[in-house]
């Protein structure tokens, strides 16, 4: 029993230093700003709830196990700073309110306005790499009439090349069409 304790412990030694660092992931460069261009951009309800007990006022649906994302793409202008319309559904107006991009991270707040609803506001939270990024957006809304709710979604971003003359549609307004 004690051989057995003891050849276990020396293989564990020879085994933590043996320098092999190939199952350790290499961390990604922290980056001062999204490099300006177009981002290819995929959205996913994680979460919807009613927030007054109706049905949400929103085309946007729980992604089921499984499911393929609609892409949209973005461009990002410079200085990193990414367009509102990447965070909204079609047909809202929104401004920034406050923002945070350095060092890898996004912190964004966005008020926004659906014509004939009511006002919508999205928080922002997430990390990015130069030519990427990943956030989860959190939308509370404050309807005049029913529909308010609550909604998570994740949102991912790869930059694909420099923007186009006409951007495409954001993935949010791909699945409100």
């Amino acid at each position: 029993m004690r051989k057995t304790i003891l050849g276990l412990a020396g293989a564990s030694l020879l085994a933590a230093c043996s320098g092999d660092t190939a199952t350790e992931p290499k961390p990604e460069a922290r980056a001062d700003a999204l490099k300006p261009g177009e981002y290819e951009v995929t959205a996913k309800v994680d979460e919807l709830r009613s927030i007054d007990n109706s049905t949400p006022a929103t085309k946007m649906k729980v992604a089921a196990a499984g499911e393929t994302l609609p892409a949209g793409r973005a461009c990002v202008g410079e200085g990193g700073a990414i367009d509102p319309v990447t965070f909204a559904e079609s047909g809202d107006k929104c401004r920034p309110s406050s923002s945070y991009l350095r060092g890898g991270r996004l912190s964004l707040q966005y008020n926004c306005t659906r014509a004939g609803t009511g006002e919508l506001t999205q928080l922002v939270d997430g990390q990015f790499t130069a030519d990427s990024f990943e956030a989860q957006v959190m939308t509370s809304t404050y309807f005049s009439g029913a529909g308010d709710y609550a909604m998570t979604r994740t949102l991912t971003g790869k930059r694909v090349g420099d923007c186009p003359a006409t951007p495409d549609k954001s993935p949010q307004q791909k699945a409100a069409s």
